[in-house]
């Protein structure tokens, strides 16, 4: 089959691991149905094809498309720079592609639609996302229930809807949960592929970070852990289901 290519963001080796396997079990992926591309450690090729792939799959990170040029370290810089340069061409074939939480504010930023922390921004935690009436009829959400919780945690979120853009989940904090521009480019704000244990790796190496009081970070874990989060998975796995080539 064509590989799918995960364009990962965090800097941080632990939490990309981990990302990275949660992609590949939430998704139901072998190592050898995918090449990753870590961007901190090394750039897009520029012979890159993306006829060779039967998708794009892109992780979360610690940065912000909406921070100043200044507060961005030139990791964060050139990481966002090596995205933002694939999403034209993404978005003018309407190439099959998921951004998880960074991958949103990627994708919108690219459309021209305001992405920003002047509202919207959701503590670590859950978040209850519904069903919008374009939600129930997209394929990728076919078998989910009209509500359920997804692990959230941002400081930037979607500000208006970008155009040409389905609007397919909702949440009371966050109105754009997720998003599809044309047939095939979804993005979400929640992380589809996250579980309690791999927020609990992340809440341990992002306590720092911003995200929330460090001291809360023990209460954060207990909260996950209690959490029923199973739903968002089947985003991922319906996404591979749906895209991946023979």
């Amino acid at each position: 089959m064509k590989p799918f290519l995960i364009l990962q963001l965090r800097p941080e080796t632990e939490a990309a691991d981990d990302e990275f396997a949660a992609i590949l079990a939430k998704g139901g992926l072998a190592e050898g149905e995918v090449r990753r591309i870590r961007l901190d450690r090394e750039d897009i090729p520029r012979d890159l094809r993306l006829d060779d792939y039967s998708g794009v799959i892109v992780g979360g990170g610690p940065g912000c498309v909406s921070d100043p040029p200044e507060a961005k370290t030139p990791t964060e810089a050139r990481i966002e720079a090596a995205v933002l340069g694939l999403m034209p061409q993404i978005t003018a074939r309407d190439f099959p592609y998921m951004g998880c939480c960074y991958g949103i504010g990627v994708l919108a930023h690219h459309l021209g639609a305001p992405v920003g922390k002047e509202a919207f921004s959701e503590p670590v935690g859950t978040s209850t996302c519904t069903l919008t009436d374009s939600g129930r009829r997209d394929p990728l959400l076919s078998g989910l229930p009209e509500r359920f919780e997804a692990f959230v945690g941002h400081k930037e979120a979607v500000q208006t809807l970008p155009e040409g853009c389905e609007h397919l989940l909702r949440s009371e904090n966050c109105p754009y949960q997720m998003i599809r521009y044309r047939e095939n480019v979804y993005a979400t704000q929640f992380h589809p592929e996250a579980d309690a244990r791999g927020f609990e790796t992340r809440i341990n190496i992002y306590r720092h970070r911003g995200y929330f009081p460090p001291e809360e970070a023990e209460a954060l874990i207990e909260m996950c852990h209690a959490a029923d989060v199973r739903a968002p998975a089947s985003i991922l796995k319906n996404f591979v289901a749906r895209y991946r080539q023979k």
